[in-house]
């Protein structure tokens, strides 16, 4: 005899820290199957988009801060370099070089942080979180020296950075240069070939390259899937086509290739820092520029390679002191539209995991 079952929904989230914030999945399951899932925003919405055209266009590089939090650095880089090319600034060489190595810096620390969450996801209870929380460390170590900040810093300016480096900051980040591939080498071997690692992420939530395309997802998503797509070298800013480094892309798009893609970027990363530190020019590290900006009036977009994707900023001036547009291109939000797609047919459990992989941050994603 036939039993008779139906369809059961079931709410995970809105918590913290198993969703990675404030954030809700509405799942069908047919027994244990996920057969449909539905991601439920805004829990965590603060407009900051109309905040920022009520301020003027320095005053709102600090809300840039409160984006992605775990990138904030990245998040200042993406708004300024949209405002200067609105109003057509020249930032000097020094500020540009500082500016890479500080996004490089802020890209291995938000996958350090990436790649820990994700693994306490799989189960692997803090020891691996507790890792990464080691480098981390070092390098909220050096922003404190450059900023005196550890978590929202506030660096960028338009035209530049707020001041130079300190003396101590160089001799700190070569030591960081020398020591942090083997501590990615540690990494590798702690984790590269774990048997559970291996069974709970191989095969799991794959995202094809087509559609990770026509998501239009960005970042270690995308790359993962295959695709080899980077700002930097497609669309480079600052001065990144100075720099040689690689794209590591993976071949299936599962959640372990995702976990991978990260580990090898961060790898790159080192390789940029270096080639940065030895061309660090001296000179001036902030264009002149008025107290009250009035970019002429336009439109303009300035994009990033962010750690989670391509971050952008949309401005439209009509010669104010405040944007008369501001429009944020979140790159997490994005990336969650395929969130449904990688988990039907999977489990709770690997719900989890899939969700982990994506990398996401709430603030970002409701801003």
């Amino acid at each position: 005899m036939a039993l008779k079952t139906e369809p059961i929904v079931v709410n995970i989230g809105p918590q913290h820290p198993s969703t990675h914030g404030v954030f809700r999945m509405r799942v069908t399951f047919d027994g244990e199957v996920i057969v449909d899932l539905e991601p439920c925003l805004g829990y965590l919405h603060r407009g900051i988009e109309k905040l920022a055209e009520t301020r003027t266009y320095t005053q709102n590089i600090p809300l840039t801060d409160r984006l992605d939090y775990l990138a904030s650095m990245t998040n200042n880089l993406a708004y300024v370099l949209a405002v200067e090319k609105l109003a057509g600034v020249a930032v000097p060489e020094r500020a540009e070089h500082l500016r890479v190595i500080m996004a490089e810096l802020m890209r291995i620390s938000s996958h350090l942080m990436a790649v820990g969450a994700f693994l306490n996801d799989c189960g692997a209870f803090m020891t691996p979180f507790l890792y990464m929380f080691r480098e981390r460390e070092k390098i909220l170590d050096l922003f404190e020296m450059v900023c005196g900040q550890r978590l929202t810093y506030n660096y960028m300016r338009i035209g530049g950075v707020s001041h130079d480096i300190p003396d101590e900051f160089l001799p700190a980040l070569r030591r960081f240069i020398a020591e942090m591939p083997g501590f990615i080498d540690e990494y590798d071997q702690l984790l590269a070939s774990n048997e559970i690692l291996l069974a709970r992420a191989k095969g799991v939530g794959i995202l094809p390259a087509k559609l990770a395309i026509n998501t239009s997802a960005s970042g270690p998503v995308l790359r993962a899937s295959g695709v080899k797509w980077d700002i930097r070298q497609a669309d480079p800013y600052s001065v990144y086509d100075r720099f040689d480094f690689g794209i590591p892309t993976g071949e299936v798009g599962d959640v372990y290739d995702r976990y991978w893609v990260r580990i090898q970027e961060m790898r790159q990363s080192v390789r940029i820092l270096s080639q940065a530190v030895e061309q660090l020019p001296s000179g001036e590290v902030c264009a002149s520029m008025p107290c009250l900006l009035r970019p002429p009036v336009g439109e303009a977009y300035g994009h990033i390679e962010g750690p989670k994707g391509e971050l952008g900023f949309y401005l439209v001036s009509d010669n104010s002191i405040a944007p008369y547009r501001f429009h944020i291109r979140a790159p997490t939000l994005i990336n969650l539209t395929a969130l449904r797609d990688m988990t039907v047919g999977w489990k709770l459990a690997d719900a989890i995991i899939i969700f982990g992989s994506i990398d996401i941050c709430l603030a970002e994603v409701d801003r």
